[in-house]
């Protein structure tokens, strides 16, 4: 990560595009804000498109948009059309017209996709004339703790509350594992167990949540699914926490979450206690 953080400053007054390779969740679209952010281009101007239902129009829209940076996400899920019209539109240079600067990011193998025929060669000779490949967050170890600590300050900012001091068993286990879902499922834990509050409450959930993250699927794990995961596993300790609390009063302990009666009652069904506790 120290020689992409090289690169960040040297790129960011050059126009050249730029290909950003990686696992979904490794902070590609974070490492394409911080190109613009040193580039000197006003915050405003940075505009994320996502390339999975993007049509010929919007990229002709927003590419002659002069001044800005323009971030399109997982390019290789762009259609033909799209791709013609992006290769096209970077093939004219007008004088005394400024086209928006592009990078891309990609979360699958580009050059499979080009000799399979599903992404054209010419325009991703266009798009890669710098290509930054972003390590996955299991081969760089090193940074979790720091990281760890940014996303728990992060959250116990958002919630108002102090920021938890971490077992050095806590952070052991977050070192030993494997986090397919990169940094969106580090951050996703990190906000679990400020959200519980209790560290011993959220560990858990949380080595349940690790351990089948390590064990299923070939240890893979899409960012959507670690998120929704540790959601879950946050909120039901939650829940406990507040029907112990409560002594198991499922009235009083949804007047503390601000929610209805019945609210409650169907997230107790979701995890498996809706015959616990008392009205």
């Amino acid at each position: 990560m120290k020689g992409v953080e090289a690169l960040i400053t040297e790129l960011a007054h050059s126009t050249v595009p730029i290909l950003l390779i990686g696992e979904r969740g490794t902070g590609k679209r974070t490492i394409a804000e911080r190109i613009h952010a040193n580039s000197g281009i006003p915050a405003s101007e940075f505009r994320t498109l996502s390339c999975s239902e993007l049509l010929p129009k919007v990229v002709a829209a927003n590419l002659i948009s002069g001044g800005i940076t323009l971030y399109l996400d997982e390019i290789g899920d762009l259609s033909p059309d799209s791709q013609e019209c992006l290769i096209e539109l970077l093939s004219i240079s007008e004088p005394g017209k400024e086209q928006a600067r592009v990078i891309c990011g990609s979360s699958r193998d580009l050059e499979r996709e080009l000799w399979s025929g599903h992404f054209r060669e010419d325009l991703y000779y266009r798009l890669s004339g710098v290509c930054l490949r972003i390590p996955p967050l299991r081969q760089r170890k090193e940074d979790i703790p720091g990281l760890l600590d940014l996303f728990l300050t992060r959250y116990a900012e958002l919630f108002g509350r102090a920021v938890p001091s971490l077992s050095a068993d806590t952070r052991q286990m977050f070192m030993e594992h494997s986090w397919p879902g990169n940094l969106g499922e580090l951050e996703a834990s990190a906000r679990a167990i400020v959200a519980v509050g209790d560290e011993s409450a959220a560990k858990g959930g949380l080595r349940q949540l690790l351990a089948r993250a390590d064990n299923g699927s070939n240890g893979r794990m899409s960012l959507k699914e670690a998120a929704r995961a540790a959601s879950r596993e946050a909120e039901k300790e939650l829940i406990l926490k507040a029907l112990t609390r409560t002594r198991w009063n499922r009235r009083r302990a949804a007047q503390e979450f601000q929610i209805s009666y019945k609210a409650l009652l169907y997230k107790l069904k979701q995890i498996g206690y809706e015959e616990y506790g008392a009205t």
